[in-house]
């Protein structure tokens, strides 16, 4: 398998920078993988294609020719936010993550692969919307929760104009219309679905892009206690 003749499936022409710190977080994530339980894809082509490409394909909802403020909510390992930010310099990437473990790892990874367009922060979705509420052009999240929850994490902290972008590894129709009234309550709407295959018969995924035509109502998003017992 070849990653680098991959991308170019999603126009990315990998530079041999971009290439060797994919290969430095490839090491740095098996590695930091063995004490603190990271993702359970640790194999090379897995991470390669399941964690690294499946993150890029991000890049075909969005115009990564100008500059983007990205939010990337419960980034885990840093999917799908790093390998962005490895690849275009104009993503100015912050990533929130409840879990100190998953922090701190993303500090010590981004200050490894010395990316200067990326910074990761300590806190629920939730709380960090009551300080940077409707500020970010792009919003996303890879498989965090299901749509209609996710969507009341996530649209208060898009500006109206912006995206939310929610990355799913499963058919996501299902999702999509148990969430349609919550996502017109929070002030966005369905822009499209990508449907994506990734090379080597490595699974199919769905991109769900919705565009904030609203303000958000200043009630949203709840405590998350409230979110996940009672979604919208």
């Amino acid at each position: 398998m070849n990653f680098k003749e991959d991308l170019k499936k999603l126009n990315i022409e990998l530079t041999n920078e971009a290439f060797l710190n994919f290969e430095e977080y490839y090491k740095f994530l098996v590695e930091y993988n063995e004490h603190v339980n990271l993702t359970a894809i640790t194999d090379y082509d897995g991470v390669y294609y399941k964690h690294f490409y499946d993150s890029l394909t991000l890049s075909l909802a969005l115009d990564v020719t100008k500059p983007i403020n990205l939010v990337d909510v419960g980034a885990g390992a840093g999917f799908p936010s790093i390998p962005n930010a490895i690849v275009f310099n104009n993503l100015n990437v912050t990533i929130i993550d409840a879990l100190n473990k998953r922090i701190n790892f993303l500090n010590e990874l981004i200050a490894k692969l010395k990316l200067n367009n990326a910074k990761a922060l300590h806190a629920r979705a939730e709380e960090y919307a009551a300080f940077h509420r409707e500020e970010a052009d792009v919003v996303t999240a890879r498989a965090v929760a299901r749509l209609n929850i996710l969507a009341e994490l996530c649209i208060p902290l898009v500006k109206v104009g912006g995206l939310f972008v929610a990355m799913k590894s499963v058919e996501s129709e299902q999702e999509f219309l148990e969430a349609k009234g919550a996502i017109k309550t929070l002030g966005a709407e369905h822009l499209k679905t990508i449907s994506v295959e990734l090379p080597n018969q490595m699974g199919h995924r769905e991109i769900l892009v919705f565009k904030k035509v609203n303000k958000t109502p200043s009630k949203y998003p709840r405590q998350f206690s409230q979110i996940k017992n009672k979604p919208l």
